[in-house]
C-alpha cells in the first residue's frame, strides 16, 4: 500500500503540519497503474489527506475515506473483479467517484453497478474532481451516519438505471422487478424526507442521463403523492418514470452531453429515443400497458406538437401528462457543469407559460410540489 503522502513529499515531523492534515477529509485512491495513481494523487493531496493503491495490491486503510476515487479501464475483466474484491471497502465511503477513459454508455453503466456515485468521463478535469469533493454539507466534523444512511435509496436507483443501460446496449436481461424495487424505494425515501431532499442529493451524486432520470423519478413521485393517486397508480408512475428514457441508451453521450444546441440531425437522433425505449420494451411481460404508454409518450403535448406520434388531447392519458410535467421540471433544474442551475420558481414560470401544450389544471396543481415541497 502506497500512501500518498510518500508519493508527492517525505513524511513532516512538525507537529502542526501533522494537526493540519489530520483535519483534513480522508480520500482512498484506488488506480489500476502506478502512473495513473500518481496523476490522481498528485491533483488532490493539496487539500486532502489521501492514500492511494494499485487496485492489484492488498493494503488494509487504518480509517474510513470520506471518498474513494477510482481511475481504471472498465473494459478490463481483472479491473472489474477487482474493484468488487474491495466492495466492503467502497460501500464505507460517502462518495465514489470513477474517473473513466472511455466516455460509452457500457462504461458509464458498470461504473454505476460497482457502486460509483458519480462518474466523471474523459480525460481528467482537475476543476470537475475537486469540485465532486468539496461538499461541505458532507465533509463537517461529527456528521452523522443517519444522514448519509438514505442515500442507499439514489445508489439503488442509479445501479437499477445502470442495469437497464446495459441490458439495451449489450442484449443482456432487464431486471423488471429491480427497477421497480428501486423506485420503491423513491417512493419512501421521499414520502420520509421530502422533495427538496431528493433533488439536493441526487444533484450532489449525479450527472447527464442518470441525474435526469432519477430527478424524474423523484418529482413525479411527489406530484402523485401530492394529488393522492392509489397505490397502484404510484408504481405505475414511478416505474414509468425509470424506464421512460430507456431508449437514450442507444444514442451516443456525445449528444446526449453536448453543451451548447443541438443541430437538426442530432436533435432528430434525440427524438427516436421514447419509440426505441418502446420497442426494446413491449415484449417483456412485466411491463404494463400503461407503463409502456407513458414511456412512448411522454414527449407529446395536448396541442399535437409533441413526438413520436403527434398526440394530442384525450389521446394522452393521466399518467403521461403527469410525467411530461415531472419530465419538463426536471429537465429545467438539472445540474449541469456547464451552465448554473435553473432556480425552480423560474422552470415553473415556464411550465405555466407552456399553455396548450400541458393540461392547465396539473401545471396549476404541480405549483406546491415544484415551489414548496
Amino acid at each position: 500500500m502506497q500512501n500518498a503522502r510518500t508519493l508527492s513529499s517525505p513524511l513532516k515531523s512538525d507537529s502542526g503540519i501533522r494537526a493540519t492534515e489530520a483535519a483534513r477529509p480522508f480520500v482512498h485512491v484506488l488506480a489500476d497503474s502506478s502512473d495513473k495513481l500518481s496523476g490522481v494523487c498528485s491533483i488532490l493531496d493539496q487539500q486532502f489527506t489521501v492514500a492511494g493503491e494499485r487496485l492489484d495490491a492488498d493494503g488494509k486503510l487504518s480509517q474510513v475515506p470520506f471518498a474513494i476515487v477510482i481511475r481504471a479501464e472498465l473494459r478490463d475483466v481483472d479491473n472489474i473483479a477487482a474493484i468488487k474484491k474491495k466492495a466492503a471497502r467502497l460501500a464505507k465511503a460517502t462518495k465514489r467517484i470513477f474517473l473513466i477513459e472511455h466516455s460509452s454508455h457500457v462504461s458509464i453503466s458498470q461504473a454505476y453497478a460497482l457502486g460509483a456515485t458519480l462518474v466523471l468521463p474523459g480525460a481528467i478535469d482537475k476543476t470537475k474532481l475537486l469540485a465532486a469533493l468539496a461538499d461541505p454539507a458532507e465533509l463537517a466534523p461529527g456528521s452523522s451516519n443517519d444522514a448519509a444512511q438514505p442515500d442507499n435509496a439514489v445508489e439503488a436507483a442509479a445501479t437499477a438505471i445502470a442495469s437497464m443501460f446495459t441490458a439495451v446496449t449489450l442484449g443482456g436481461p432487464l431486471d423488471v422487478d429491480g427497477t421497480k424495487e428501486a423506485g420503491r424505494k423513491i417512493a419512501e425515501r421521499i414520502t420520509e424526507h421530502g422533495l427538496s431532499e431528493w433533488l439536493t442529493t441526487v444533484r450532489r451524486h449525479h450527472e447527464g442521463t442518470y441525474q435526469h432520470c432519477l430527478l424524474v423519478t423523484g418529482v413525479a413521485i411527489d406530484f402523485g403523492l401530492s394529488l393522492g393517486v392509489g397505490r397502484t397508480d404510484l408504481e405505475r408512475l414511478y416505474s414509468a418514470a425509470m424506464f421512460h428514457d430507456i431508449g437514450k441508451a442507444q444514442i451516443p453521450l456525445a449528444i446526449l452531453d453536448k453543451p451548447g444546441r443541438l443541430d437538426a440531425d442530432e436533435r432528430a437522433m434525440i427524438e427516436t429515443h421514447p419509440a426505441a425505449g418502446y420497442d426494446f420494451l413491449k415484449d417483456h411481460e412485466k411491463i404494463s400497458p400503461e407503463v409502456l404508454d407513458a414511456v412512448r409518450h411522454h414527449h407529446e403535448c395536448l396541442d399535437g406538437s409533441g413526438y413520436p406520434d403527434a398526440l394530442c388531447g384525450e389521446n394522452i392519458n393521466d399518467i403521461v401528462r403527469i410525467l411530461t410535467i415531472s419530465d419538463i421540471f426536471a429537465a429545467l433544474i438539472e445540474h449541469r457543469t456547464y451552465k448554473p442551475t435553473m432556480p425552480r420558481t423560474e422552470a415553473y414560470n415556464i411550465l405555466c407559460g407552456m399553455t396548450g401544450k400541458l393540461e392547465k389544471a396539473l401545471v396549476t396543481s404541480f405549483k406546491e410540489v415544484a415551489l414548496t415541497r
